[in-house]
């Protein structure tokens, strides 16, 4: 099958979470036989300041990390998409394109020939529900939201049997346990700090309980204020910057634990959603402590595959626990690794993709008029 995907990135993955998904879904496509095109703006944001930070060698990693996934980069405005989308039988868009772009692929769907899925991973639908319900989605077939909350918002909206809740998961193919005799530090946290969308819990569940407990730690991440990075050298934490998604089982290999510490809409506004980190960490078997989320939809099991802490108190205590208890952190990750295997790989994600293609392209069948129906005709005539 031709699938063809319109993302903001699949070569950057600088502040942009989404291409860990990406690559893992691409990756498991093409593994199974498929003529996969992903196509993304050369002007991307997230391009962009890879390439003025760390330049072409950050690109040419990634080439070397994933040899079997190439994208197209074309101009949003010029774009042909008669060629682009020649021959597609699936066409995923994803809600970071320009919603002119949106538009324009849905009235390409007019003519047929393909199905059309909106992809939606992100908290605008709380945050700035405008720039969501402003995409003209009338020629779509249905809508992909990382989670059953977001995906209920769009049934709300209209989608009530043409939502499907398609969460993220770990691409195993990268993410996995890698041994070392020797560790750096105590804790790593692998994530950027944002808008000050969670500056707070990061004070209170990272910062603070480094700070207090005196551990060996280091952050990995993007948009670091000045106050953020003197915040981080005051506790003793070392910050590193921009690590590349690829290199991260690498490092995680090096500590006894790491974190997850959820933006607020998420923790908040969207339960039930986790992000694509944890899914990630549980993959590489690197012991995992959450700060408060609801995990609504039971994706996971708190105290089973991670600790859970919902104050400051408890991450200082959980985070001696893990560090005392070397049968814990054993536990916690080889029962997140299975979870991982079980459920939430990009396999399984490419399944439930698959089923959902079927279901639109599925013929519909004229009903059968029933025996009451057809004694009625007869009468009438």
């Amino acid at each position: 099958m031709r699938i063809v995907m319109f993302y903001h990135s699949l070569i950057s993955d600088w502040n942009h979470g989404n291409a860990h998904f990406l690559r893992g879904i691409a990756s498991e496509l093409l593994a199974r036989g498929h003529d996969v095109a992903v196509y993304e703006p050369s002007d991307g944001w997230s391009l962009t300041n890879l390439l003025a930070e760390h330049g072409p060698a950050a690109v040419e990693r990634f080439s070397l990390a994933y040899p079997t996934l190439k994208s197209v980069r074309y101009n949003p405005q010029r774009v042909n998409l008669q060629k682009a989308l020649d021959s597609a039988q699936l066409v995923i868009v994803h809600e970071w394109n320009p919603p002119a772009l949106v538009k324009r692929i849905g009235e390409r769907r007019k003519a047929g020939g393909f199905r059309l899925l909106f992809h939606d991973t992100h908290h605008r639908m709380v945050s700035d529900p405008r720039s969501i319900l402003s995409m003209d989605l009338s020629e779509y077939d249905g809508v992909l939201a990382f989670g059953s909350v977001l995906r209920d918002m769009y049934a709300a909206n209209g989608w009530d049997k043409r939502a499907w809740t398609w969460h993220e998961a770990a691409d195993t193919r990268v993410f996995r346990p890698l041994t070392r005799k020797t560790r750096e530090g105590d804790v790593v946290w692998v994530g950027n700090w944002g808008d000050d969308e969670r500056a707070a819990e990061l004070r209170e569940f990272l910062i603070e309980p480094v700070k207090d407990l005196k551990l060996a730690a280091a952050v990995y991440g993007v948009r670091y204020p000045r106050n953020a990075r003197t915040c981080l050298r005051n506790a003793g934490i070392e910050y590193r910057g921009w690590l590349a998604n690829f290199d991260v089982p690498g490092v995680f290999s090096r500590y006894a634990f790491t974190v997850h510490v959820p933006r607020r809409a998420y923790a908040t506004q969207l339960p039930g959603i986790p992000t694509i980190r944890p899914f990630e960490a549980m993959s590489c078997g690197i012991p995992l402590i959450c700060s408060p989320w609801n995990d609504s939809e039971g994706l996971f099991q708190a105290g089973h595959d991670y600790l859970l802490a919902h104050t400051g108190a408890e991450m200082r205590h959980c985070m001696r626990m893990l560090l005392e208890d070397s049968g814990l952190r054993q536990s916690l990750a080889r029962n997140a690794r299975r979870t991982i295997l079980a459920r939430h790989t990009c396999a399984h994600r490419v399944d439930e993709l698959l089923q959902i293609y079927a279901r639109l392209t599925r013929p519909i069948r004229s009903r059968a008029p029933s025996r009451c129906a057809a004694a009625r005709k007869r009468s009438a005539s």
